[in-house]
């Protein structure tokens, strides 16, 4: 079996298992048979950590059921590689050959050196950032609720969050706390951080270490540490993400905060409310606003951020923000007439311009396709909360504008293969049901065509 099989019938086999426990009495509130639809869609959504609901979690499940989820959403949001792998590393197993190269693919390295002890800096980068996340959260919910209840709430939203999962125990998801700066500032960072991918956040803590540790020491020593470069990639998921934070907060504040729903805010709050949104839209669906009172402008600003999403390495879904910066580059230079694509004043390999444009095209047919059977599926459904929803699925986001219950079995379907092939991604999908590629020394001639 291929290893792009491996990972893609592992995450299945994880859905299959969440799906059962889900579907057990124990796992409802009233303490009967879940619906298998309920079960099917609910355990997909934690395995893919979309976030996507028909039922509302806080209430529809038991404590058991919301354990069920948590556990999925942790195993999701590692990769099934990554949960594997540290089984192994528990048992006390060695690695083959077949499991380092599926790291490598599931983390998307170049080399396979190393792989157990990078497995164990991301287990334990995990555990820091949700047990901080969780400290912090409960020191906000224990204000509201008795300490037991709280730190229930804050271990399932800190890891929710980090996993940018989108799960949320309350009703509303967030709303309830749309003002409180403590919890918009703890839940952001935890989904910026979880979002922004692994080797960006290992490159800048080596980077912090190297210069605190020739703090006050001799000047060449601080220079040499001062000298110390960061990658192409950090520099790209960076830049870009703070763009993305930046112009998508002025976007949404522009069009959404400067309504008269939002009248009775002031100008702080408005901010903070476009903020949370911009920071959230990225894959990690927890809302603090009404989103089926956004307009057209407000929800298509929306899709842009879901579609596009995180970064490579992280628990984010979406095309992520090197293909965004890839594509743009391609546009720069076909516009200046350049045959090679240059970043930061490096050139981009040609096949990873080809990966690139492949996984922009193959998420837009699939959201083209999925958004297409469902409004056939759907007539009555207003066709931007469509679009609205499919992507949302396949960028693992989870924000919905209210439609999703009310959506037929078949679109509710179509919703649930959309959240897998978002998550496991498209070219690992293509790879696990074609087959790995056979490269050809065949060479064919050049001939020229028009476009544009």
């Amino acid at each position: 079996m291929t290893v792009p099989r491996t990972i893609c019938l592992g995450f299945l086999a994880v859905i299959t298992l969440g799906t059962l426990l889900l579907w057990l009495p124990w796992s409802t509130s009233n303490g009967e048979w879940n619906p298998f639809i309920v079960a099917l869609f609910t355990a997909t959504s934690a395995v893919c950590v979309t976030g996507h609901i028909i039922v509302d979690t806080g209430t529809h499940f038991s404590p058991f059921g919301q354990l069920v989820i948590l556990l999925l959403i942790q195993v999701g949001g590692l990769g099934y590689m990554t949960a594997t792998t540290f089984l192994i590393i528990l048992l006390g197993r060695k690695f083959n050959l077949r499991q380092k190269i599926a790291v490598q693919q599931a983390l998307d390295r170049r080399g396979m050196q190393g792989a157990r002890q990078l497995v164990r800096s991301i287990l334990g980068l995990t555990f820091f950032f949700e047990l901080t996340g969780a400290l912090l959260l409960w020191l906000i919910f224990r204000q509201d609720f008795s300490d037991p209840q709280a730190l229930w709430l804050a271990v399932f939203h800190s890891i929710s969050a980090w996993n940018n999962a989108g799960f949320s125990l309350f009703s509303d998801s967030l709303m309830g706390y749309q003002t409180s700066v403590p919890l918009n500032f703890v839940i952001s960072l935890l989904i910026i951080f979880g979002g922004i991918g692994y080797e960006v956040i290992f490159e800048f803590y080596l980077w912090l270490r190297e210069h605190l540790r020739h703090w006050g020491k001799p000047a060449y020593l601080i220079r040499k540490a001062s000298q110390m470069t960061f990658s192409l990639n950090f520099k790209i998921v960076t830049s870009t993400t703070a763009i993305l934070l930046i112009l998508g907060t002025a976007m949404l504040f522009a069009t959404e905060m400067r309504s008269p729903q939002y009248d009775a805010f002031p100008f702080d709050q408005k901010l903070l409310l476009a903020w949370f949104q911009s920071v959230t839209s990225r894959t990690a669906g927890f809302n603090t606003v009404n989103l089926g009172e956004f307009n057209n402008g407000g929800l298509f600003i929306i899709i842009a951020l879901m579609f596009i999403g995180g970064s490579p390495g992280g628990t984010a879904g979406g095309i992520k923000t090197t293909t965004l910066r890839i594509l743009a580059g391609i546009t720069k230079s076909a516009l200046q007439g350049k045959e090679v694509v240059l970043l930061y004043r490096r050139q981009v390999p040609p096949s990873l311009i080809m990966k690139a444009v492949a996984v922009a095209f193959g998420s837009m047919f699939t959201v083209l396709v999925s958004t297409t059977l469902i409004a056939i599926a759907d007539p009555e459904e207003n066709f931007i909360n469509i679009l609205f929803e499919t992507v949302s699925a396949f960028a693992t986001v989870g924000l919905s504008t209210g439609i999703t219950s009310g959506l037929t079995v078949f679109s509710k379907l179509v919703l649930i293969v959309t959240m897998y092939a978002g998550r496991v991604g498209i070219l690992l999908l293509m790879a696990a049901i074609i087959g790995d590629p056979q490269p050809s020394s065949v060479q064919y001639p050049e001939e020229n065509l028009l476009v544009g």
